[in-house]
């Protein structure tokens, strides 16, 4: 079994919990439920965007604790002030750390920037979940869903008004990919052995279609990486590790989007 089997056969526990607890009905009288999505397809295609996704994430299972004392308001509040054209706000507790909690306050804080749910979504509950937290946009990792399970979860995101970003890490889970989709994240880092390699980016990125905007994801750290994934056809650039591992992520945010 892989780290992603069992973070996947967790979260299916975690959601059946929580659908006991909370019904769809329910997530829908949240405040958040109705408000219009912000689109981070048009952030990233803006005159003069960034292309910097900036993630709040304070811990993982290949890094171990990334940062503790980090606080969601005050990290993600400055990297907007950076520049970013959006946040991704970790909302899986048990092996990143993260909470529904981290996205409210991220949405409050911020709320004309795009914000990714960033999890394991394999239930169309998570959707309305995502959506009912603040979340614009949510992630479908490919290695986690067949093309039935992620076209249904893309339909429920389109019916709830938001974007969908895909995850592949092989040209096999391409073929996975929905009109409807609206982002691809190529993910850098390896499932199986977590060595990461920017090489995988463009080659993969090669082989999807022109029309489509591609974001490079994982293993990201310095503004050739960033130069260098332009020139292969990339928009967007997820960054975490990078700027949380520092005491001050929104300095260390600013200071990269300056250089570049």
């Amino acid at each position: 079994m892989t780290i992603l089997d069992e973070i996947n056969a967790n979260k299916r526990r975690e959601v059946a919990d929580a659908k006991e607890k909370i019904s769809i009905d329910d997530l829908k009288k949240s405040p958040f439920f109705n408000r219009e999505c912000n689109s981070l397809k048009t952030a990233l295609k803006a005159d003069g965007a960034s292309g910097i996704i900036a993630e709040f994430k304070t811990k993982s299972p290949s890094k171990g604790v990334i940062n503790e004392l980090a606080e969601v308001t005050e990290v993600t509040s400055a990297y907007v002030a950076a520049g970013v054209c959006g946040l991704s706000v970790l909302t899986d507790h048990n092996y990143f750390g993260g909470s529904f909690e981290n996205l409210a306050k991220a949405r409050l804080t911020n709320p004309q920037t795009p914000i990714l749910r960033k999890d394991f979504m394999l239930d169309p509950y998570q959707v309305y979940e995502a959506k009912a937290h603040g979340a614009d946009l949510i992630l479908l990792i490919a290695a986690s869903l067949s093309k039935e399970e992620m076209q249904k979860l893309t339909d429920v995101a389109k019916e709830l008004g938001m974007e969908v970003l895909v995850e592949v890490h092989t040209e096999e889970e391409i073929d996975k990919l929905n009109p409807l989709v609206d982002l691809v994240g190529v993910n850098n880092r390896n499932l199986k052995t977590f060595e990461v390699d920017v090489e995988t980016s463009v080659r993969l990125g090669k082989l999807l279609s022109e029309s489509m905007v591609r974001i490079s994801e994982s293993g990201l750290s310095s503004i050739e990486n960033i130069h260098y994934l332009r020139t292969a056809g990339f928009e967007g650039f997820l960054m975490g590790e990078n700027f949380m591992k520092t005491e001050n992520p929104g300095q260390a945010c600013a200071d990269f989007i300056k250089a570049l």
